[in-house]
């Protein structure tokens, strides 16, 4: 029996284990009850449980034959802070917070799969199931490297995956190479002189200094970088002020970069600096530039790819497959353990509905079956009981 069919046989089950994380979603580092029950379930099917790994991470590990080789597949598990707007029977019990983007769904998948292998067996090797805080922007695959994962669980290879509404349930997309941008955070605090409003000739306005710092940066992307390096920089908000006559100290200038390697990311961060500092130095006021990488660019590779492709085709056929899908300009941290161990970062078809980050997002349970054996499949292939993996 294929790892699909043997796991929709879990669909009732799983479906309720996910619809139980929805009502009660977490955000980032504060993942207890989610955790809790994931170590739990990991428990009750005999798999040995690591707690507290990054914070609120676990680990659980799956022991088969005597092969030495391992694999790590890993889950996020945080919610994001938004107020859910659909009216299921399973909504968010939790105001102001819902999984709009699925990882109450990844989550399930990742335990669907371990129920898959502790049950089978068909492995030889060490599998490391990851389940990971904090994916929103919080740090989590970072607090878990710094807890020194992968020194604790070593692995030969990590696969992650994130599921796609637009994609038809039962299709996977991926490529090799760079497959999600990196993302950075900044901001600009621009230093003038107050004044009243009526003396302008009195003070160095920081207002009008930052935005024209705001214009002059869009040429970062169209005059500095390279046209196939793909990059965005966006000013999301531009604070100065709080009374109509007065001329504030200061306004603060903040937005987001995106790019698909370290080295725009550095070029980019050396342009924020240059043009804040001598457009500002132009109108007599200062700059100072916090410039945070969030996200790492996410870079598949190649042979993991191609493993993980083939592993879902034997899911649902070679035509179920896209394996040179574009590369996106959202970010995922799981881009910092790929940057430590060799892997790869599929899409997962969620059918149609809203996307992620919206009030209204609903995870598909339909696609359960198709992540979670995906995971066990990828486990069957790269630590075949021939060796061969």
């Amino acid at each position: 029996m294929s790892p699909l069919d043997a796991i929709r046989r879990q669909q009732a089950e799983l479906t309720g284990f996910r619809r139980d994380l929805h009502a009660h979603p977490e955000l980032g580092m504060a993942e207890h009850r989610t955790a809790e029950k994931v170590a739990a379930a990991l428990e009750g099917l005999g798999i040995e449980v690591h707690r507290g790994v990054g914070g609120t991470g676990v680990v659980g590990v799956l022991r088969n034959g005597t092969g030495n080789r391992a694999i790590g597949l890993r889950a996020d598990m945080d919610a994001l802070p938004i107020t859910e707007l659909n009216d299921v029977p399973y909504r968010s019990t939790r105001p102001g917070v819902m999984h709009a983007c699925g990882h109450d769904g990844h989550t399930t998948m990742l335990l669907g799969a371990a129920r898959y292998l502790a049950e089978t067996r068909n492995f030889d090797g060490i599998v490391h199931l990851i389940f990971q805080p904090g994916e929103e922007g919080c740090g989590g695959a970072l607090a878990m490297l710094e807890d020194r994962l992968f020194e604790r669980f070593p692995c030969d290879a990590v696969y992650a995956m994130h599921n796609r509404p637009g994609m038809a349930v039962g299709r996977y997309a991926i490529r090799s190479g760079p497959t999600a941008a990196g993302g950075a955070f900044f901001d600009i605090t621009v230093s003038g002189r107050g004044a009243h409003g009526a003396r302008p000739e009195t003070g160095i306005d920081p207002v009008l200094t930052a935005c024209h710092i705001t214009a002059a940066l869009q040429s970062i992307v169209s005059r500095t970088i390279a046209p196939l390096d793909a990059a965005v920089v966006s000013v999301t908000k531009v604070v100065g002020g709080d009374a109509y006559n007065v001329i504030p100290e200061t306004a603060v200038i903040s937005g987001t970069a995106r790019f698909f390697s370290r080295a725009v990311s550095a070029q980019i961060e050396d342009g924020l600096r240059r043009i804040a500092e001598g457009v500002a130095a132009g109108f007599g006021a200062t700059a100072g530039t916090d410039y945070r990488l969030i996200f790492a660019p996410t870079v598949n590779d190649p042979e993991r790819t191609e493993d993980f492709a083939a592993a879902a085709a034997d899911l649902v056929g070679p035509e179920g497959v896209e394996r040179d899908a574009p590369p996106a300009m959202g970010s995922e941290d799981f881009s910092f353990m790929m940057e430590r161990v060799p892997g790869a970062y599929i899409l997962l078809g969620n059918g149609e509905g809203a996307m992620p980050h919206n009030p209204r997002y609903q995870f598909n349970d339909d696609a359960i079956p198709f992540g979670a054996a995906l995971f066990a499949r990828i486990v069957e292939r790269g630590l075949r009981r021939d060796g061969k993996g």
